[in-house]
């Protein structure tokens, strides 16, 4: 049966479609690469570690049967993106989607870093600005500009339900700890995310008229071995009453970079289980 170019099926097909994903190598940039190539996209995987990059692509090849490569990419160098977008385009000829995924993000439980506000170092600040928001501002500034050369393409800037609410530190916190000792969400996280959401808006009214969409999702925690009384912790936060899955936005990141979305821009769409209802 012929299928129709306005159908349903034709709107999240990302057949042929080349999708860079920044941070390609991590939990969720990983995800976004399955979903990629699970609609039959290319998804390339950009990532400081080279090795775990081809690796990861790798995998996406040998499990969808789709072409994939995986990149070393520092995006905090305009020099560095360059490179890699060079190889993109002498191997494919063009690119229609980017995902700004890459993020310093501590872990709760992790090794003791000075998270609590009082004793945030600047080098903290600098860096996490670097990866998080300056490494999304030049990925779009560099991969964006080809876009709106081809005449088409989406940006995708992964932000956080801590994008739009203040994160609860009373989740972070371990009884017999000294207040000045606990962990807490830094604030670099929530000034990162929410700048992308700024960010995703300036890009949508800027390359409009070029055929470049831009649009944002927030998502809230992923379930991923934490310690049980922090996912309960943050559980009791959530209508839905648990975080989600690792594989749980799959459909959602296909929506946002296929012409299922067509007419929309500038948006951010929140998956957090309700989080930010309460």
């Amino acid at each position: 049966m012929k299928q129709d170019k306005g159908s349903v099926k034709s709107a999240f097909s990302l057949n042929g479609k080349v999708a860079i994903i920044t941070g390609g190598a991590g939990l969720l940039g990983f995800k976004h690469a399955e979903a990629i190539a699970e609609m039959s996209g290319v998804p390339i995987l950009l990532d400081i570690d080279e090795g775990k990059a081809i690796s990861s692509a790798k995998k996406i090849k040998d499990a969808f049967g789709v072409d994939s490569i995986g990149l070393s990419c520092d995006i905090t160098s305009e020099d560095s993106i360059k490179k890699a977008l060079s190889k993109i385009l002498k191997l494919y000829k063009k690119v229609d989607i980017l995902i700004n995924n890459a993020a310093s993000n501590p872990k709760v439980g992790g090794p003791k870093l000075k998270s609590r506000l009082e004793n945030f170092p600047l080098d903290a600040w600098n860096k996490d600005l670097s990866v998080g928001l300056t490494g999304a501002f030049l990925c779009s500034k560099i991969i964006g500009a080809q876009m709106s050369k081809q005449g088409k393409g989406v940006i995708l800037n992964i932000a956080s339900d801590l994008g739009l609410i203040a994160p609860d530190q009373r989740i972070y916190r371990e009884p017999g700890q000294k207040e000045e000792e606990q962990f807490t969400k830094p604030i670099t996280y929530s000034v990162v995310k929410s700048g992308l959401i700024g960010m995703t808006r300036y890009l949508a009214t800027y390359w409009a008229e070029k055929g470049v969409r831009a649009n944002s999702i927030s998502p809230g925690g992923v379930y991923d071995n934490q310690d049980a009384e922090f996912v309960k912790k943050l559980s009791n936060l959530i209508p839905l009453a648990r975080m989600a899955d690792k594989d749980e936005y799959k459909a959602a990141i296909v929506f946002l970079v296929s012409d299922a979305s067509s007419y929309m821009t500038g948006a951010n769409l929140v998956i957090d289980g309700g989080r930010t209802c309460w």
